[in-house]
């Protein structure tokens, strides 16, 4: 059946063009109806071609049609189906059919319903065709298209004014590390003579380590774009103007680890150039410490689930810089369902409180909304990594992976991120659903429980992250995941590079795991310290430490150090070569029109006073002449012999003398 897996964009595509041609004029409130059936379909071939895949994990390319064909360069549209696009359709069509259910009564009565539906269809279409293409161009196809949707969907209430800049802001951002993208597949076409991966990978001897490091380095500035590492990360939390299950879908669980698939996926490039896998630890360490830190503070849930995203996203590439790629895919699988059902509780969190979003104002709604807290409490459970859980199985990897390694700086950085991501996940549980009712009166009187299609998802969503890292991560380090990867995330030769070749005695693996479990309790213990059993204390220890809860909570003064170095001179350099152009390029502009009317004035004068006045003048000499010679032709013969005499008498005169 992986014949047919083609028809996994297809069905999305189709949705996306009926909704935009006939949504506004034709279905409107229905068009939820095509987008949906659209993504069940698309999830009906994903779970065949992932069976398919399960019993037997091998490569398969599908060649569609040729696309480019030149005398040096061609490129076709086809798939690459193997175990890890497998797992990846999983994941965006799953999650993705979840988030179209919740979205028909989260955007219920929206003016803009069936353009939502739209983008949301265009959305799975474009990133499906990133994780399915068999090259590098396909996968730039759809890396660009999930860019185009996310701009769309960000600034989706495009009246609101920090709507439309949010999603300028994203769009700007990204085609910073898109640049970085594009060179690299310049790059690998220069070095190879093609972008299909199975020629790429079969040929890496074709190129040394240090064209290797020079491509995967600018693949990855690509990733740090895409998924929101330092100091490209910017964009993701102003991301959060956009619907909630936007954020879910695209700046949750499936867009941004677009990232961290096109490392997993390039690996074999990335296993040739040690430096570059160090930049990747180092920069997703530093990322996931500082994005959990301002998460510490925040005081919209949204923004703390943004910067939360943000920070584990970071313990992705954490993962793979260390060389555990498939505790990064692990991480990635996990953190789809737990982060997806984060942000739509937070969304049915809004939703009650007609569209409060600040947690000050929130308090005591677990029995007002007890599904949406009963959800809410599994998924913050799994991202603090507190066992059975599924996030306490991958995160326990990725930090297993980092010691084994030999990278204890990262490692301690990981275990640091976890105290952090333990404690402000728990904040907010017990700020938005535990304590005294903060409230406003006026809506306290409305508070309900979201309907049925919205609390459907969250309830299979958390079943997900309940049960599902225990499933496939069990035992850890050799369960199924690590089994079904093996055959994709290696070297050339098929060895894996999980924890760099290290290996750990179980009694270290035991103490480690001890330990990761006790740090995530810790936290839990020092949220209801903070936020339940002394509720001033946050209050006090603010004002003694203001300075550095300042900088967390105006988060490092990051972008308005970027306004003052980046943004502000541009604008200077624009302003001035706009006033340049103003006085400058249009004066002269101007001064040369003046020239032009002086010389047609200077022209149309010489031609009427000096042509025209040279031509009229010989004419009039000449009609002058003429009126005075005919004066002579009196018609009298005495006065013609009169002058015929007066004549001679005047030349015998003048001969005489």
């Amino acid at each position: 059946m992986v014949e047919y897996a083609w028809l996994v964009p297809v069905f999305p595509a189709i949705g996306a063009l009926i909704n935009g041609l006939f949504g506004k004029k034709y279905l409107r409130d229905q068009s939820h109806i095509i987008a949906v059936t659209a993504v069940m379909a698309s999830l009906f071939i994903s779970i065949i071609v992932f069976a398919d895949i399960a019993l037997n994990p091998i490569a398969h390319e599908i060649k569609l049609f040729e696309w480019i064909v030149s005398d040096n360069f061609s490129a076709y549209v086809g798939l690459l189906i193997d175990p890890l696009t497998a797992i990846m359709i999983m994941v965006v069509t799953g999650v993705g059919l979840l988030i179209h259910i919740y979205s028909i009564g989260y955007m219920h009565g929206d003016e803009g319903y069936y353009r939502f539906f739209t983008y949301l269809n265009l959305f799975m279409f474009f990133m499906l065709i990133l994780v399915m293409g068999g090259n590098y161009l396909l996968m730039f196809v759809g890396w660009e298209g999930v860019g185009l949707c996310s701009y769309l969907l960000i600034g989706f209430w495009y009246q609101k004014k920090s709507a439309s800049d949010a999603g300028r802001k994203a769009f700007i951002v990204n085609r910073i590390g898109d640049a970085g993208f594009i060179l690299g597949i310049f790059l690998i076409f220069g070095s190879f003579g093609t972008l299909d991966y199975s020629f790429v990978f079969a040929n890496t001897h074709l190129i040394n380590t240090k064209i290797a490091t020079i491509i995967t380095l600018c693949l990855f500035i690509g990733a740090m774009g895409k998924s929101a590492q330092i100091p490209l990360y910017v964009w993701l939390p102003d991301a959060m103007e956009g619907p909630t299950p936007v954020s879910a879908l695209i700046h949750a669980a499936t867009m941004v680890t677009a990232g961290v698939y096109m490392v997993v996926r390039s690996n074999i490039l990335f296993s040739m150039a040690p430096f570059s896998l160090e930049v990747v630890a180092v920069v997703g360490a530093i990322t996931a410490i500082f994005a959990a830190s301002i998460g510490l503070v925040q005081t919209d849930i949204k923004k703390v689930l943004a910067y939360s995203t943000v920070s584990q996203l970071g313990y992705m590439f954490l993962a793979c810089g260390v060389g555990a790629y498939v505790s990064g895919v692990f991480h990635l699988f996990t953190h789809a369902f737990f982060k997806g059902l984060l942000f739509l509780g937070a969304g049915s969190v809004i939703h009650a409180l007609s569209g409060e979003q600040d947690i000050r104002k929130m308090g005591a709604l677990a029995r007002k909304i007890p599904a949406t807290y009963k959800t809410f409490l599994i998924g913050t459970i799994a991202i603090a990594g507190i066992p059975p859980l599924a996030g306490f199985w991958s995160k326990d990897e990725i930090l297993t992976s980092a010691f084994a390694g030999g990278h204890y700086l990262i490692w301690a950085i990981g275990l640091a991120t976890a105290l952090m991501t333990s404690f402000y996940m728990f904040r907010l549980l017990f700020l938005t659903f535990y304590g005294s009712s903060r409230v406003d009166h006026e809506v306290e009187h409305h508070i309900h429980e979201s309907p049925h299609n919205m609390t459907v998802p969250l309830m299979i969503l958390a079943g997900f992250s309940l049960l599902i890292g225990m499933v496939v991560g069990f035992p850890p380090e050799s369960g199924w995941i690590h089994r079904f990867l093996s055959s994709v995330v290696g070297s050339a030769g098929g060895e894996v590079h999980e924890g760099a070749g290290h290996h750990l005695s179980l009694g270290l693996e035991l103490g480690l795991m001890a330990l990761s479990i006790g740090v995530a309790l810790s936290g839990l213990a020092l949220a209801y310290s903070f936020y339940i059993k002394n509720p001033e204390l946050p209050k006090r220890l603010a004002a003694r430490v203001q300075g550095l809860h300042q900088a967390l909570y105006n988060k490092y003064w990051v972008d308005e150090i970027y306004s003052v170095v980046i943004v502000q001179p541009i604008l200077m350099i624009s302003q001035f070569l706009w006033t340049f152009d103003q006085w400058v390029v249009d004066g002269l502009v101007n001064a040369s029109g003046w020239i032009t009317i002086l010389e047609s004035k200077i022209s149309e004068m010489f031609d009427i006073y000096v042509v025209d006045g040279t031509v009229n003048g010989v004419s009039d000499t000449l009609d002058f002449g003429a009126r005075g010679l005919r004066r002579l032709q009196t018609g009298a013969i005495q006065n013609y012999m009169l002058a015929m005499g007066l004549g001679i008498a005047i030349l015998t005169v003048i001969f005489i003398f």
